[in-house]
This record gives C-alpha cells, structure tokens and sequence, in this order.
C-alpha cells in the first residue's frame, strides 16, 4: 500500500473547555493559559499538529462553563508556536458562509506560515444550533452544504475570482486574498462517517479522512470508502486515513485500573478501555499497530486526563517514539 510509505502522523488536541476539561481552573484567563501552555508543550514534545473542536456549549450538555471558539483559538494559538500544524477535528459547515470560511482558512494558513490543516463537517450538535440560531438542516442537506462549501473554498484559495451557482450556496465574483500559502492547496481533512453520503464526499473531495474511534468502526467505514472512490474513479490510497479516540496513560496496569473509566458519556472501564487508546505505553502501541495494519495513517486522540498533561507526555515520550 502505498500510504505505508508515509510514517504515521501523531497531531493531539489541545483542552478548549469542550470537554468540561476546564471548570477545575479558576478564572477565564487561566483556562486560556492552560490552552495555550499544553500547544506549546506538544510543540516542544514533537507532535506532529493541534487540534482543535468547533463547538460552543459543552458536552454532554450545556453547563456554562468556558468554550473557547475555534478560530479565534488556532489564530492566537499560531502565533505562540512556530513548527506545529494546526487542525480543527473538524468545522462545524452551518456556523460560517463558505466566502467567510475561505478568507479565514486563507488568513490562518498566511498567519501560521503555511500550517493549517483544514478540518471541515457537516455539524451535528443540535443545542448549538438552537442557542445561536442557526438553522438545523435535515442530515441530506447539511452535507450537500458541506460538499459545496468545500467546492467554494477550494476556488478561493486557488482562484482569482470565484463564482458559484449552487443548491445552497451562490457566490459572484468573490475575491480572496491573500491566498494560503500552502501549494496547491492546504490538506483538507473531512470528518464523518456517514455511510451513503458523507464519505462519498470524502472520496470525492478529501485529502485526509477521519473516521472510526473502534478499529472495527475504522475497518467497516474504510471498506465503505473503497467503494465510493471505485464508483468515482479515485485511487484510495491518496487520501490519508486518520482517527481520533480518546488516550488515557499510565506506566503500570494497576494505575489503569484504579482510575476507571474516564469517558464523559460514562461508558464502562471495560469497554471504554477495549475501544479507546487506554493503556500502559506498550498495549497502547500495540493498539496503534492494528490500526496500521489496517492501513489507518493518523491519530488526533483526545487527552482524557486533561488538564492533566501526564498521558500528554507518556504518548509522546513512550508511544510515538516507537513508530517514528
């Protein structure tokens, strides 16, 4: 295969209080500085990128506790690094106008000196919709807005002028400069699963996926993906398959155990554990080798101790290690 030609990328997310990661931390500012402090520390401990949600109320429901928003976030966040990538896992499609999302992402990419990895999804949090007003489009429609969306911005960034005349979205005449950076384009990473519609537009339009937290999840979805890109003509292989789970880290099995299940929606330890990057340093190799093996070529885990920056550092120091 010849994604195996590419060594596996490690990028993380960073704690934005989508989480509740937060509410321990006394006082806005220190939150913020929590954010900023774990960027720089995966920068200096050689993560690959940061990631970031776009979301505006917590999970598992809205508690009133601080969300820091996206865009605002990886710009300042750009400023406080120099090396690392900079993703979103990934855009909410219905929160910005694609013209609006094309002259951020094209400011972003300048900004960061050509770091923007481009996240971008169809959207799925209904509190969020209704708390700030956005129409909840039935499931076939908010993905026909995400497929054209990522037409539109793909010609901004590339194109003089771009006009579009779509089922969702017209655009005339719309300028954005400056261009990213990135040639030709920085990698547009689509997130979702979704079985008939939404990865026949990663097929069509991704550079990188991401799908699947279970291996089996990952396995059943990329076999689904196959079959899109057979339809339209597309080699599979040039797009980059990634996941995101949660990672949770001890060096000793005891300390596994004794911490339980960390998940937010309170699945249990046992099948927490079996679905989710938990373990010591070597079972979660381990882990990380199936899904090589089944041709997986990224990982953006979710810290589950944050603000914690122990499992941070162990995956870095004792995981990523073993496969650079």
């Amino acid at each position: 295969m010849s994604n195996n030609s590419h060594s596996p990328l490690f990028g993380v997310f960073i704690p934005q209080g989508w989480k509740m990661e937060l509410a321990g931390i006394e006082g806005a500012q220190a939150q913020w500085q929590t954010s900023v402090d774990v960027a720089v520390l995966a920068e200096k401990l050689g993560y690959d990128s940061i990631w970031v949600y776009d979301h505006f109320h917590n999970v598992p429901k809205p508690a009133q506790e601080a969300v820091f928003e996206c865009w605002t976030t990886i710009a300042a966040i750009s400023q406080r690094t120099s090396r690392i990538r900079l993703g979103q896992m990934v855009g909410c499609n219905s929160y910005r106008n694609p013209g609006l999302l094309a002259k951020i992402t094209s400011t972003v990419d300048v900004i960061s000196g050509g770091r923007l990895d481009w996240g971008i999804g169809a959207g799925w949090y209904e509190s969020e919709y209704k708390g700030y007003g956005y129409e909840f489009a039935k499931p076939s429609d908010r993905i026909g807005m995400l497929r054209e969306t990522v037409e539109i911005v793909k010609s901004m960034w590339t194109n003089a002028e771009t006009n579009y005349d779509g089922k969702y979205y017209k655009m005339s005449r719309a300028n954005c400069d400056p261009k990213p950076l990135q040639q030709p384009t920085p990698p547009v990473w689509i997130g979702g699963g979704g079985e008939q519609l939404t990865l026949r537009v990663v097929a069509q339009h991704a550079d990188v996926s991401n799908f699947g937290s279970s291996l089996e999840e990952f396995i059943k979805k990329r076999a689904i993906l196959q079959d899109h890109c057979r339809i339209i003509g597309r080699d599979e292989d040039t797009i980059r398959k990634t996941i995101s789970s949660e990672v949770f880290i001890r060096e000793t099995e005891k300390e596994i155990i004794e911490a339980g299940s960390k998940n937010l929606w309170g699945e249990p330890a046992e099948s927490w554990r079996a679905k989710a990057l938990v373990g010591t340093p070597e079972q979660v190799s381990e882990k990380i080798q199936k899904y090589l093996d089944a041709d997986c070529t990224g990982f953006i885990p979710w810290c589950a101790d944050y603000p914690s920056t122990e499992t941070l550092e162990l995956f870095a120091t004792k995981v990523i290690s073993n496969f650079r």
